[in-house]
Protein backbone atom coordinates (compact mmCIF):
# COMPACT_ATOMS: atom_id res chain seq x y z
CA UNK A 1 0.00 0.00 0.00
CA UNK A 2 1.46 3.35 -0.97
CA UNK A 3 0.76 6.65 0.64
CA UNK A 4 -2.12 8.96 -0.29
CA UNK A 5 -1.97 12.15 -2.26
CA UNK A 6 -1.33 15.08 0.04
CA UNK A 7 -4.71 16.72 0.56
CA UNK A 8 -5.04 20.04 -1.17
CA UNK A 9 -8.25 21.04 0.56
CA UNK A 10 -11.06 19.53 2.59
CA UNK A 11 -14.33 19.46 0.72
CA UNK A 12 -16.62 22.31 1.69
CA UNK A 13 -19.04 24.65 -0.05
CA UNK A 14 -16.10 26.90 -0.95
CA UNK A 15 -13.73 24.11 -1.99
CA UNK A 16 -12.37 24.12 -5.53
CA UNK A 17 -13.80 21.76 -8.11
CA UNK A 18 -11.94 18.42 -8.33
CA UNK A 19 -10.86 19.23 -11.90
CA UNK A 20 -9.14 22.36 -10.60
CA UNK A 21 -7.29 20.29 -8.00
CA UNK A 22 -6.51 17.01 -9.77
CA UNK A 23 -6.97 17.79 -13.43
CA UNK A 24 -9.89 15.35 -13.69
CA UNK A 25 -13.17 14.73 -11.88
CA UNK A 26 -13.49 11.34 -10.09
CA UNK A 27 -17.23 11.96 -9.66
CA UNK A 28 -17.86 12.00 -13.43
CA UNK A 29 -20.27 9.27 -14.57
CA UNK A 30 -18.28 6.33 -15.81
CA UNK A 31 -15.03 7.32 -14.09
CA UNK A 32 -15.04 4.37 -11.69
CA UNK A 33 -15.67 1.92 -14.53
CA UNK A 34 -12.87 3.36 -16.67
CA UNK A 35 -10.62 6.03 -15.13
CA UNK A 36 -7.97 5.37 -17.78
CA UNK A 37 -9.85 7.24 -20.50
CA UNK A 38 -9.64 10.36 -18.31
CA UNK A 39 -5.95 9.76 -17.69
CA UNK A 40 -5.36 9.59 -21.45
CA UNK A 41 -6.99 13.00 -21.88
CA UNK A 42 -4.78 14.38 -19.10
CA UNK A 43 -1.64 12.88 -20.66
CA UNK A 44 -2.43 14.66 -23.91
CA UNK A 45 -1.85 17.92 -22.03
CA UNK A 46 1.72 16.85 -21.30
CA UNK A 47 3.82 14.71 -18.96
CA UNK A 48 3.46 17.33 -16.22
CA UNK A 49 0.12 19.08 -15.72
CA UNK A 50 -0.12 22.06 -13.39
CA UNK A 51 -3.69 22.31 -12.10
CA UNK A 52 -5.41 25.61 -11.21
CA UNK A 53 -5.02 24.69 -7.52
CA UNK A 54 -1.24 24.58 -7.94
CA UNK A 55 -0.65 20.82 -7.89
CA UNK A 56 1.67 19.14 -10.37
CA UNK A 57 0.18 15.92 -11.77
CA UNK A 58 2.65 13.53 -13.41
CA UNK A 59 1.31 11.24 -16.14
CA UNK A 60 4.69 10.12 -17.49
CA UNK A 61 6.22 6.83 -16.29
CA UNK A 62 9.78 8.14 -16.19
CA UNK A 63 8.87 11.31 -14.30
CA UNK A 64 6.73 9.40 -11.78
CA UNK A 65 9.61 7.03 -11.09
CA UNK A 66 12.09 9.88 -10.82
CA UNK A 67 9.95 11.77 -8.33
CA UNK A 68 9.23 8.71 -6.16
CA UNK A 69 12.96 7.98 -5.85
CA UNK A 70 14.01 11.60 -5.26
CA UNK A 71 14.72 12.46 -1.58
CA UNK A 72 13.77 16.07 -2.32
CA UNK A 73 10.13 14.93 -2.32
CA UNK A 74 8.54 13.61 0.86
CA UNK A 75 5.79 14.26 3.39
CA UNK A 76 6.85 17.52 4.94
CA UNK A 77 4.32 20.19 5.83
CA UNK A 78 2.25 21.27 2.81
CA UNK A 79 2.21 24.95 1.89
CA UNK A 80 -0.34 27.38 3.37
CA UNK A 81 -3.81 26.61 2.07
CA UNK A 82 -2.90 22.97 1.39
CA UNK A 83 -2.82 21.57 4.90
CA UNK A 84 -6.04 19.55 4.79
CA UNK A 85 -7.45 17.79 7.84
CA UNK A 86 -4.57 15.37 8.37
CA UNK A 87 -4.62 11.59 8.54
CA UNK A 88 -6.15 9.45 11.29
CA UNK A 89 -3.25 7.01 11.14
CA UNK A 90 0.23 8.56 11.29
CA UNK A 91 2.58 5.69 10.53
CA UNK A 92 5.83 5.28 8.66
CA UNK A 93 3.67 5.34 5.53
CA UNK A 94 3.72 9.15 5.80
CA UNK A 95 7.04 9.79 7.49
CA UNK A 96 10.32 11.06 6.07
CA UNK A 97 13.78 9.87 7.15
CA UNK A 98 15.13 9.35 9.73
CA UNK A 99 11.88 8.33 11.49
CA UNK A 100 10.68 6.43 8.41
CA UNK A 101 13.98 4.53 8.19
CA UNK A 102 13.85 3.52 11.86
CA UNK A 103 10.23 2.32 11.87
CA UNK A 104 10.39 0.53 8.55
CA UNK A 105 13.52 -1.34 9.58
CA UNK A 106 11.77 -2.64 12.69
CA UNK A 107 8.83 -4.06 10.74
CA UNK A 108 10.48 -5.19 7.51
CA UNK A 109 12.00 -8.30 9.10
CA UNK A 110 8.59 -9.99 8.92
CA UNK A 111 8.25 -9.34 5.18
CA UNK A 112 11.53 -10.59 3.77
CA UNK A 113 11.21 -13.00 0.83
CA UNK A 114 12.32 -15.88 3.07
CA UNK A 115 9.70 -15.10 5.74
CA UNK A 116 6.98 -14.67 3.14
CA UNK A 117 7.85 -17.94 1.39
CA UNK A 118 7.31 -19.77 4.68
CA UNK A 119 3.69 -18.66 4.49
CA UNK A 120 3.07 -20.27 1.10
CA UNK A 121 1.61 -23.60 2.36
CA UNK A 122 -0.76 -21.74 4.66
CA UNK A 123 -1.90 -19.33 1.92
CA UNK A 124 -2.48 -22.27 -0.43
CA UNK A 125 -4.54 -24.05 2.24
CA UNK A 126 -6.65 -20.94 2.88
CA UNK A 127 -7.30 -20.48 -0.85
CA UNK A 128 -8.31 -24.13 -1.27
CA UNK A 129 -10.67 -23.99 1.71
CA UNK A 130 -12.37 -20.80 0.53
CA UNK A 131 -12.83 -22.14 -3.00
CA UNK A 132 -14.27 -25.41 -1.74
CA UNK A 133 -16.86 -23.47 0.27
CA UNK A 134 -18.01 -21.26 -2.62
CA UNK A 135 -21.46 -22.08 -4.03
CA UNK A 136 -22.03 -22.25 -7.77
CA UNK A 137 -23.13 -18.61 -7.83
CA UNK A 138 -21.20 -16.38 -5.46
CA UNK A 139 -19.85 -12.92 -4.75
CA UNK A 140 -16.15 -13.39 -5.39
CA UNK A 141 -15.21 -10.36 -3.29
CA UNK A 142 -16.87 -11.38 -0.02
CA UNK A 143 -16.40 -15.11 -0.60
CA UNK A 144 -12.79 -15.24 -1.78
CA UNK A 145 -10.87 -12.05 -2.63
CA UNK A 146 -11.54 -10.41 0.74
CA UNK A 147 -11.21 -13.26 3.26
CA UNK A 148 -7.98 -14.70 1.81
CA UNK A 149 -5.62 -11.77 2.53
CA UNK A 150 -7.54 -10.89 5.70
CA UNK A 151 -6.98 -14.36 7.12
CA UNK A 152 -3.30 -14.22 6.19
CA UNK A 153 -2.53 -10.83 7.74
CA UNK A 154 -4.60 -11.42 10.87
CA UNK A 155 -2.81 -14.71 11.48
CA UNK A 156 0.53 -12.98 10.97
CA UNK A 157 -0.38 -10.25 13.45
CA UNK A 158 -2.06 -12.53 15.96
CA UNK A 159 -5.56 -11.04 15.68
CA UNK A 160 -8.15 -13.55 16.97
CA UNK A 161 -10.29 -15.02 14.15
CA UNK A 162 -13.50 -13.99 15.88
CA UNK A 163 -12.47 -10.31 15.61
CA UNK A 164 -12.02 -10.22 11.82
CA UNK A 165 -15.47 -8.89 11.06
CA UNK A 166 -15.15 -6.19 13.75
CA UNK A 167 -12.55 -4.24 11.83
CA UNK A 168 -14.00 -4.61 8.34
CA UNK A 169 -15.90 -1.32 8.56
CA UNK A 170 -12.93 0.45 10.12
CA UNK A 171 -10.66 -0.74 7.37
CA UNK A 172 -13.03 0.33 4.60
CA UNK A 173 -13.36 3.78 6.16
CA UNK A 174 -9.60 4.21 6.42
CA UNK A 175 -9.15 3.07 2.82
CA UNK A 176 -11.68 5.70 1.70
CA UNK A 177 -9.87 8.21 3.89
CA UNK A 178 -6.83 8.05 1.64
CA UNK A 179 -8.73 9.98 -1.04
CA UNK A 180 -8.34 13.73 -1.51
CA UNK A 181 -11.32 16.10 -1.55
CA UNK A 182 -13.29 14.27 1.16
CA UNK A 183 -16.52 15.63 2.58
CA UNK A 184 -16.62 16.67 6.23
CA UNK A 185 -18.83 13.64 6.92
CA UNK A 186 -16.26 11.25 5.44
CA UNK A 187 -13.43 12.98 7.29
CA UNK A 188 -15.32 12.52 10.56
CA UNK A 189 -16.09 8.88 9.77
CA UNK A 190 -12.45 8.20 8.94
CA UNK A 191 -11.33 9.83 12.18
CA UNK A 192 -13.73 7.70 14.24
CA UNK A 193 -12.60 4.54 12.47
CA UNK A 194 -8.94 5.32 13.15
CA UNK A 195 -9.64 6.02 16.81
CA UNK A 196 -11.69 2.83 17.29
CA UNK A 197 -9.09 0.76 15.44
CA UNK A 198 -6.29 2.08 17.68
CA UNK A 199 -8.38 1.42 20.79
CA UNK A 200 -8.85 -2.16 19.62
CA UNK A 201 -5.12 -2.67 19.12
CA UNK A 202 -4.35 -0.97 22.43
CA UNK A 203 -6.33 -3.68 24.21
CA UNK A 204 -4.82 -6.43 22.06
CA UNK A 205 -1.24 -5.25 22.64
CA UNK A 206 -1.85 -5.25 26.40
CA UNK A 207 -3.03 -8.83 26.09
CA UNK A 208 0.03 -9.83 24.03
CA UNK A 209 2.36 -8.29 26.61
CA UNK A 210 0.82 -10.53 29.26
CA UNK A 211 0.45 -13.58 27.04
CA UNK A 212 2.80 -13.38 24.05
CA UNK A 213 2.34 -15.72 21.11
CA UNK A 214 4.27 -16.66 18.00
CA UNK A 215 3.01 -13.71 15.96
CA UNK A 216 4.14 -10.31 14.69
CA UNK A 217 2.22 -8.28 17.27
CA UNK A 218 3.84 -10.20 20.13
CA UNK A 219 7.23 -9.42 18.59
CA UNK A 220 6.42 -5.73 18.09
CA UNK A 221 5.34 -5.15 21.70
CA UNK A 222 8.81 -6.27 22.77
CA UNK A 223 10.52 -3.56 20.70
CA UNK A 224 11.51 -0.89 23.19
CA UNK A 225 12.25 1.69 20.46
CA UNK A 226 8.56 1.85 19.50
CA UNK A 227 6.41 4.38 21.34
CA UNK A 228 2.82 3.37 22.03
CA UNK A 229 1.53 5.71 19.32
CA UNK A 230 4.00 4.30 16.80
CA UNK A 231 3.11 0.74 17.76
CA UNK A 232 -0.64 1.29 17.42
CA UNK A 233 -0.34 3.20 14.13
CA UNK A 234 1.94 0.49 12.74
CA UNK A 235 -0.52 -2.26 13.70
CA UNK A 236 -3.40 -0.47 12.00
CA UNK A 237 -1.29 0.21 8.91
CA UNK A 238 -0.13 -3.40 8.60
CA UNK A 239 -3.64 -4.77 8.93
CA UNK A 240 -5.26 -2.32 6.51
CA UNK A 241 -2.39 -2.29 4.01
CA UNK A 242 -1.98 -6.03 4.40
CA UNK A 243 -5.30 -6.79 2.79
CA UNK A 244 -7.07 -3.82 1.15
CA UNK A 245 -4.86 -3.65 -1.93
CA UNK A 246 -4.60 -7.43 -2.28
CA UNK A 247 -8.39 -7.78 -2.25
CA UNK A 248 -8.44 -5.39 -5.21
CA UNK A 249 -5.58 -7.17 -6.97
CA UNK A 250 -7.43 -10.49 -6.84
CA UNK A 251 -10.87 -9.17 -7.82
CA UNK A 252 -9.57 -6.81 -10.52
CA UNK A 253 -7.49 -9.68 -11.88
CA UNK A 254 -10.34 -12.17 -12.10
CA UNK A 255 -12.57 -9.59 -13.79
CA UNK A 256 -9.95 -8.81 -16.45
CA UNK A 257 -9.20 -12.48 -17.05
CA UNK A 258 -12.88 -13.46 -17.25
CA UNK A 259 -13.76 -10.60 -19.60
CA UNK A 260 -11.02 -11.66 -22.01
CA UNK A 261 -11.57 -15.43 -21.63
CA UNK A 262 -8.05 -15.79 -20.24
CA UNK A 263 -8.63 -17.26 -16.77
CA UNK A 264 -6.93 -20.61 -17.57
CA UNK A 265 -3.70 -18.70 -18.21
CA UNK A 266 -3.54 -17.87 -14.50
CA UNK A 267 -2.86 -21.53 -13.77
CA UNK A 268 -0.16 -21.71 -16.44
CA UNK A 269 1.74 -18.46 -15.87
CA UNK A 270 0.58 -16.96 -12.55
CA UNK A 271 3.53 -14.59 -12.18
CA UNK A 272 3.05 -12.99 -15.59
CA UNK A 273 -0.69 -12.71 -15.04
CA UNK A 274 -0.32 -10.98 -11.67
CA UNK A 275 2.25 -8.53 -13.02
CA UNK A 276 -0.01 -7.65 -15.96
CA UNK A 277 -2.98 -7.12 -13.62
CA UNK A 278 -0.82 -4.83 -11.48
CA UNK A 279 0.18 -2.86 -14.56
CA UNK A 280 -3.14 -2.79 -16.38
CA UNK A 281 -5.48 -2.06 -13.44
CA UNK A 282 -3.36 -1.18 -10.39
CA UNK A 283 -5.02 -1.33 -6.96
CA UNK A 284 -3.29 1.97 -6.05
CA UNK A 285 -4.09 4.63 -8.65
CA UNK A 286 -2.05 7.57 -7.41
CA UNK A 287 0.27 8.76 -4.68
CA UNK A 288 1.46 12.19 -3.61
CA UNK A 289 4.51 13.98 -2.24
CA UNK A 290 5.49 17.51 -1.25
CA UNK A 291 8.66 19.19 -2.52
CA UNK A 292 10.74 19.50 0.64
CA UNK A 293 13.02 22.04 -1.06
CA UNK A 294 13.28 23.67 -4.45
CA UNK A 295 13.62 20.99 -7.13
CA UNK A 296 12.86 20.32 -10.78
CA UNK A 297 11.21 17.56 -12.76
CA UNK A 298 11.74 17.12 -16.47
CA UNK A 299 13.02 20.67 -16.72
CA UNK A 300 10.02 22.10 -14.85
CA UNK A 301 10.88 24.08 -11.68
CA UNK A 302 9.16 22.70 -8.57
CA UNK A 303 9.31 25.23 -5.70
CA UNK A 304 9.50 23.97 -2.13
CA UNK A 305 6.04 23.20 -0.77
CA UNK A 306 4.54 22.19 -4.13
CA UNK A 307 2.26 19.15 -3.98
CA UNK A 308 3.17 16.60 -6.68
CA UNK A 309 0.90 13.70 -7.66
CA UNK A 310 2.28 10.59 -9.35
CA UNK A 311 -0.67 9.25 -11.35
CA UNK A 312 0.23 5.55 -11.22
CA UNK A 313 -2.76 4.51 -13.30
CA UNK A 314 -1.53 6.73 -16.15
CA UNK A 315 2.17 5.86 -15.76
CA UNK A 316 1.39 2.16 -16.00
CA UNK A 317 -0.19 2.79 -19.40
CA UNK A 318 2.53 5.04 -20.76
CA UNK A 319 2.93 4.06 -24.44
CA UNK A 320 6.60 5.06 -24.30
CA UNK A 321 7.23 2.15 -21.91
CA UNK A 322 4.43 -0.36 -22.60
CA UNK A 323 3.54 -1.14 -26.25
CA UNK A 324 -0.22 -1.09 -26.87
CA UNK A 325 -0.67 -0.15 -23.20
CA UNK A 326 -4.47 -0.42 -23.02
CA UNK A 327 -4.40 -4.06 -24.10
CA UNK A 328 -4.58 -6.62 -21.30
CA UNK A 329 -1.88 -9.06 -22.39
CA UNK A 330 -1.03 -11.96 -20.08
CA UNK A 331 1.88 -12.94 -22.34
CA UNK A 332 3.53 -9.56 -21.82
CA UNK A 333 6.91 -9.89 -20.14
CA UNK A 334 6.74 -8.37 -16.66
CA UNK A 335 7.94 -4.80 -16.99
CA UNK A 336 8.58 -1.74 -14.91
CA UNK A 337 5.10 -0.99 -13.60
CA UNK A 338 4.78 1.31 -10.61
CA UNK A 339 1.93 -0.46 -8.81
CA UNK A 340 4.02 -0.85 -5.64
CA UNK A 341 5.69 2.54 -5.90
CA UNK A 342 9.44 3.14 -5.85
CA UNK A 343 12.08 4.49 -3.52
CA UNK A 344 12.00 4.39 0.26
CA UNK A 345 8.21 4.00 0.30
CA UNK A 346 8.19 0.98 -2.03
CA UNK A 347 5.41 -1.27 -0.73
CA UNK A 348 6.69 -3.25 2.24
CA UNK A 349 4.25 -6.07 1.52
CA UNK A 350 4.89 -6.35 -2.22
CA UNK A 351 6.37 -9.85 -1.96
CA UNK A 352 3.42 -11.07 0.12
CA UNK A 353 0.84 -9.42 -2.16
CA UNK A 354 2.42 -10.97 -5.24
CA UNK A 355 2.44 -14.42 -3.66
CA UNK A 356 -1.18 -14.13 -2.49
CA UNK A 357 -2.26 -12.91 -5.94
CA UNK A 358 -0.47 -15.73 -7.74
CA UNK A 359 -1.87 -18.39 -5.41
CA UNK A 360 -5.41 -16.97 -5.49
CA UNK A 361 -5.63 -16.59 -9.27
CA UNK A 362 -3.96 -19.91 -10.09
CA UNK A 363 -6.11 -21.81 -7.57
CA UNK A 364 -9.29 -20.23 -8.92
CA UNK A 365 -8.27 -20.96 -12.52
CA UNK A 366 -7.66 -24.60 -11.66
CA UNK A 367 -10.90 -24.98 -9.70
CA UNK A 368 -13.24 -23.04 -12.01
CA UNK A 369 -11.64 -22.44 -15.43
CA UNK A 370 -15.06 -21.70 -16.98
CA UNK A 371 -15.97 -19.00 -14.45
CA UNK A 372 -17.97 -16.12 -15.89
CA UNK A 373 -19.27 -12.84 -14.43
CA UNK A 374 -22.95 -12.92 -13.49
CA UNK A 375 -22.92 -9.13 -13.84
CA UNK A 376 -21.01 -7.83 -16.88
CA UNK A 377 -20.43 -4.48 -15.14
CA UNK A 378 -19.94 -5.14 -11.41
CA UNK A 379 -19.92 -2.05 -9.18
CA UNK A 380 -16.73 -0.45 -7.91
CA UNK A 381 -16.12 1.03 -4.48
CA UNK A 382 -16.34 4.84 -4.56
CA UNK A 383 -12.60 5.17 -3.92
CA UNK A 384 -10.10 7.11 -6.01
CA UNK A 385 -6.75 6.05 -4.54
CA UNK A 386 -7.54 2.39 -3.85
CA UNK A 387 -9.38 1.00 -6.88
CA UNK A 388 -11.41 -2.16 -6.43
CA UNK A 389 -14.76 -3.85 -6.89
CA UNK A 390 -17.47 -3.53 -4.24
CA UNK A 391 -19.06 -6.80 -5.34
CA UNK A 392 -18.34 -9.32 -8.07
CA UNK A 393 -21.11 -11.90 -8.63
CA UNK A 394 -19.85 -14.84 -10.65
CA UNK A 395 -20.99 -18.20 -11.96
CA UNK A 396 -18.30 -20.79 -11.21
CA UNK A 397 -19.55 -23.32 -13.81
CA UNK A 398 -17.63 -26.16 -12.22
Amino acid sequence: MTDPVERSAAASPSSPHPVDVLGFDPSDPGFLDDPYARYHVLRERGPIVRTPAGLLVLTDHELCGTMLRDPRFGHGSPPPGHEGPGQPVQSFLRLDPPDHTRLRALVSRAFTPRMVERLRPRVEAIAAGLLAALPGEADLVSGFAYPLPVMVITEMLGVPPEDRERFRGWSEALARGLDPMLTEELISKTGRAGSEFRDYFRRLTELRRRRPGNDLLSALVQVEELTEDELLATCVLLLVAGHETTVNLIANGVLALARHGLLPHAAERPRQVVEEVLRHDPPVQLTGRVALRDAELGGTPVPAGTVVVALIGAANRDPAVFPDPDRFDVTREPGRHLAFGLGIHFCLGATLARMEGEIALSALAAAAPRLEPADPAPPYKPNLVLRGLARFPVLLNR
